[in-house]
């Protein structure tokens, strides 16, 4: 009797099943109606993943403290906290200074100290020797990175051995060696601009160039604190040659195959 009531019971199991799927209990479900996850179906569950960009932290070679001479007194509003060690930037991996060694122009052609091939030889020390001095007034420098590069930041050391402010500090990318146009400023501390004014010291000044693209670098001054000269020592261009894609551009279709579905 008990053996009969289970084969009861299975029947009307195997019937039930039968009507809630619309199929035969004892054979698979047919191909065409076996849920699947079809990376190339238009209704497919396929989702788009961004890759997340490998980030890594700025690092350079920072030059010895120097000091030297008398500090003048600093009379400037509105100063920067000064820091202490190097901030924490971070880049793309693979992100490189692509200033080192790159021809350097200038607004004054003729420079009082020093030649302008310091300004990318990879020496930021203090000492004598190692920086260039411009004229008086506003004066710029110029970088040519040789091709267009997606930029994340810019470093310049100026006269670092002694406290001074130099004023009207102006960087901007372009892809115009004049720079009468196509021009991206990413930082100004002149009295137009939203960036605020630093002492010099053996760390530099690290500018964020948020990913511009641009082939040329300026970088402006007016004067200092200390005497109305223009003295820079070194800078660092920071980013990527422009053919080479950033994983941050990247994105992949995420695919999985699901086990097929069965009743058996």
């Amino acid at each position: 009797m008990k053996s009969v009531r289970q084969n009861a019971g299975l029947v009307l199991l195997l019937a039930s099943v039968a009507f809630t799927n619309g199929c035969n209990p004892t054979k698979p479900i047919p191909a065409a109606e076996k849920p699947s996850l079809k990376t190339d179906s238009a209704n497919s569950p396929v989702a788009n993943v961004a890759v997340a960009a490998d980030k890594v932290p700025l690092a350079t070679a920072l030059p010895p403290v120097v000091v030297l001479g008398t500090p003048v007194p600093i009379n400037v509003p509105n100063l920067e906290p000064r820091l202490n060690a190097w901030p924490e930037f971070m880049v793309p991996a693979g992100t490189v200074n692509l200033a080192k060694g790159k021809k350097v122009t200038a607004s004054d052609s003729d420079p009082v100290v020093g030649t302008l091939d310091l300004i990318t030889d990879g020496d930021k020390a203090g000492d004598e020797g190692s920086w260039v001095e411009l004229g008086k007034g506003k004066q710029w420098v110029q970088i040519d990175l040789e091709k267009d590069a997606n930029l994340y930041a810019v470093v310049v050391w100026h006269f670092h051995s002694q406290d001074r402010v130099y004023r009207d500090v102006v960087v901007q990318v372009s892809d115009d060696p004049t720079f009468a146009k196509d021009v991206t400023t990413i930082y100004d501390n002149s009295a137009s601009g939203k960036d605020r004014p630093y002492i010099e010291t053996n760390l530099g000044k690290l500018m964020d160039a948020k990913g511009v693209k641009g082939r040329y670098v300026r970088l402006y001054s007016n004067g200092n604190t200390t005497n109305k000269m223009n003295h820079y020592i070194e800078v660092e261009v920071f980013g990527k040659p422009a053919d080479v894609k950033d994983s941050t551009d990247k994105k992949i279709a995420l695919k999985t195959e699901l086990p097929q579905v069965q009743i058996q």
